[in-house]
């Protein structure tokens, strides 16, 4: 059986650091405050909160304010001349089409940001699908990485064993949580190492790590 790549997006395939996170932060703390009616040092310290809770700010929203998962997103990710600052490394991609098997992306982001960044990538071709948040939904709730249930719920629907799939990604919290499901894993630590939050150079749950993508086609996950 072939092996179904799973492809993070931000600050995996491109630096998103420099190009949508600044612009995301400002536009997650303007909506809280706008929607909640909440200075700017409570909606900082709330937003942490939820973070460290559920591993997402939205989670939180949704659960104790009501907030609309789909008017937070939208209102979240307008990023105003995103495609001028988006960028990416030929060689990782030029790997990645070569891969064997299966490739989709697998984003906690909305869909319109997803194809927007890829289009400015001028890779969209490179995947056969595109799994993001709205995807993610599971009995009325949403389930977004790093959540076991939704790794075992896309398996099942992919039809295939969790050991098959090779989950690549920059966020260790994520890889935790589908190692343990089953999923082999890959940390992309380009973006990473280059920040402050590098985390640690190694983790049990982490297969492989690697700097750059390219580095797939040249030693592949087993």
């Amino acid at each position: 059986m072939k092996r179904i790549w799973l492809f993070d997006l931000d600050d995996t395939l491109h630096d998103a650091a420099n190009a949508s996170m600044p612009g995301i932060h400002v536009a997650m703390g303007e909506y809280m405050q706008r929607e909640l009616g909440l200075p700017a040092d409570q909606v900082q310290a709330l937003r942490r909160r939820y973070w460290q809770r559920y591993g997402a700010t939205l989670l939180g929203l949704v659960r104790h304010h009501g907030v609309k998962a789909a008017h937070f997103l939208h209102d979240t990710h307008q990023l105003p001349g995103l495609e001028s600052r988006v960028s990416g490394h030929r060689h990782d991609f030029a790997a990645i089409k070569r891969l064997p098997g299966r490739k989709l992306i697998l984003t906690n982001a909305p869909r319109a940001y997803a194809l927007r960044v890829l289009g400015a990538l001028r890779i969209e071709r490179l995947f056969d699908a595109v799994i993001s948040i709205e995807d993610m939904w599971m009995f009325g709730h949403l389930r977004p990485k790093p959540d076991a249930r939704m790794f075992r719920a896309l398996c099942a629907t992919l039809r295939v064993h969790p050991s098959r799939c090779v989950l690549v990604e920059d966020t260790l919290e994520h890889q935790k949580s589908a190692r343990r499901v089953g999923l082999r894993t890959v940390w992309m630590r380009r973006y990473r190492r280059r920040g402050g939050n590098a985390g640690p150079r190694r983790a049990a749950y982490v297969d492989r790590t690697v700097l750059a993508l390219r580095d797939l086609v040249s030693q592949p996950a087993r």
